[in-house]
């Protein structure tokens, strides 16, 4: 076992290396370049047109389809989650305050890849037995690029699969478990190992039932729920996280500097950054950024195929407001209120986590004011994405196995959901990392290979657009 855990490492290790980075940025780049700088010159518009709907009156959608904003906010449940908590502490901790700068790099390039995938994702899409749209990277890898390279999409389709397990099921409700168990940790800390394990299996358990009646009740019933529950998450953490930075709000100036300082020059922070070098802060931002917003990786376009839009750009704008509203937005209030608490010194140089963000929101409301606020926002973050993954990975085994296949996923994916929450992850969380790079290797191959038929249908509605204004 430990030479099995050894290999893993180093594929993992290899597969999220430099030049899987390199890759996932450079892809976003060049979308910015062929797209002509779209997130830049069109970010009014893009805002108009996605936040600007959110307050419209709703209207009927098509049988088989999500609003646009019920495919945003499935999509944005699968996106929004740990790592806006977690994953920013390990990326302070890895690369200092200057890695919140790189993860804001990745953000920018990031909108214009999402936008890519989005827009294929909705243009190839299909019509599945059931009269749901169905798509994704496997459906435009078939579509786009033609029948000759299905493998590519079956390639995507068993990562994307095993990648669901992991990141979206496993290791999601093992951390509302362990969150739930710090509560009464933080009001008994002599409870017992046997109690917390009771615990851990009463929240599988309920994580379970509560997902079958969910899952169980089809596309529309998880758009429903994360229409209501994203928002109100969302709101929640910035909320809180708010309250933290406006509590030092005369700090603000000072943890800005120290971000601008510390993405070029972090040995200028001093302290426990001392050994950290300008790499180390740019892996720790991309990889921390990307884990984020998930940008590249394939996931949310399998949400967004299923959008009741006439054109796929209309939809694709949405992908520019997800990677703004997860990494600019909320990275950045987990980042800020890390920093201006004056907590992450004690953590440079080691994975931080969870516990960071909670030491710095016990600053301003306490200790077990900030566990119970946490405990309750990584719940509500943890379960929406643990719903939008079990569609991401059930479509990839529709994909290869058809409606059926499908189905027996999503009784697999239950089961998983009880062991998850009373298991150790640590191989669990490496191996599913390792499936989140190799599954974005085949997608990012299809993005910029036709990258040419997004530009083609981004030039084609802007113009449509602009004679439409005169």
């Amino acid at each position: 076992m430990e030479t099995i855990t050894k290999i893993i490492n180093q594929v993992d290790a290899l597969v999220w290396g430099v030049p899987m980075l390199a890759l996932l940025i450079g892809t976003g780049i060049f979308m910015t370049i062929c797209l002509k700088g779209l997130q830049f010159r069109k970010f009014v518009f893009i805002t108009k047109n996605t936040v600007g709907k959110l307050f419209q009156k709703k209207k009927d959608n098509k049988e088989g389809t999500l609003t646009p904003v019920q495919a945003l906010t499935t999509a944005l449940a699968g996106t929004v989650g740990t790592g806006n908590i977690a994953g920013v502490a390990g990326a302070i901790g890895l690369g200092g305050p200057g890695a919140i700068f790189w993860m804001w790099i990745a953000a920018i390039f990031g909108m214009c890849t999402k936008y890519a995938e989005i827009v294929l994702s909705v243009h190839f899409r299909e019509s599945n037995t059931s009269g749901d749209f169905v798509g994704g990277p496997m459906y435009y890898i078939q579509n786009g690029l033609g029948k000759k390279w299905k493998w590519l999409a079956i390639i995507f389709c068993i990562f994307g699969s095993v990648a669901a397990i992991g990141t979206g099921n496993m290791t999601q409700i093992n951390t509302i478990a362990i969150s739930i168990g710090s509560v009464f940790q933080s009001f008994d800390p002599n409870i017992s190992e046997y109690n917390l394990r009771c615990i851990y299996l009463v929240v599988g358990v309920l994580g379970a039932i509560l997902t079958i009646l969910v899952l169980f009740g089809g596309m529309k019933r998880i758009g429903s729920v994360t229409e209501k529950l994203v928002p109100m998450m969302a709101l929640l953490y910035i909320i809180c996280a708010l309250v933290v930075v406006l509590g030092h709000a005369n700090m603000i100036g000072e943890v800005f500097k120290m971000i601008f300082e510390g993405a070029f020059d972090p040995k200028a922070i001093g302290g426990g950054l001392a050994g950290v070098g300008i790499m180390k802060a740019i892996q720790a931002g991309f990889g921390r950024g990307i884990f984020s917003n998930e940008a590249g990786l394939g996931t949310a376009p399998i949400a967004h195929a299923a959008a009741d839009v006439e054109h796929p750009v209309e939809q694709g704008m949405y992908g520019v407001f997800e990677v703004f509203a997860d990494t600019i937005v909320i990275c950045t209030l987990t980042a800020l209120a890390i920093l201006i608490s004056g907590q992450a010194d004690a953590f440079y140089g080691t994975s931080a986590g969870t516990d960071l963000t909670i030491l710095a929101f016990s600053t301003s409301i306490g200790m077990k004011a900030a566990s119970m606020i946490i405990a309750v926002c990584i719940a509500m973050f943890a379960f929406s994405t643990l719903l939008s993954w079990s569609l991401y990975g059930s479509r990839c085994f529709e994909f290869m196995f058809g409606m059926v296949g499908g189905k027996v996923y999503q009784a697999i994916y239950v089961i998983f959901v009880v062991v998850g929450a009373t298991v150790k992850l640590g191989l669990v969380w490496t191996i599913a990392d390792a499936a989140n790079a190799l599954m974005a290797v085949p997608n990012l191959i299809a993005v910029l290979l036709l990258s040419p038929v997004v530009a083609k249908l981004t030039k084609e509605y802007l113009s449509q657009h602009k004679k439409q204004k005169q």
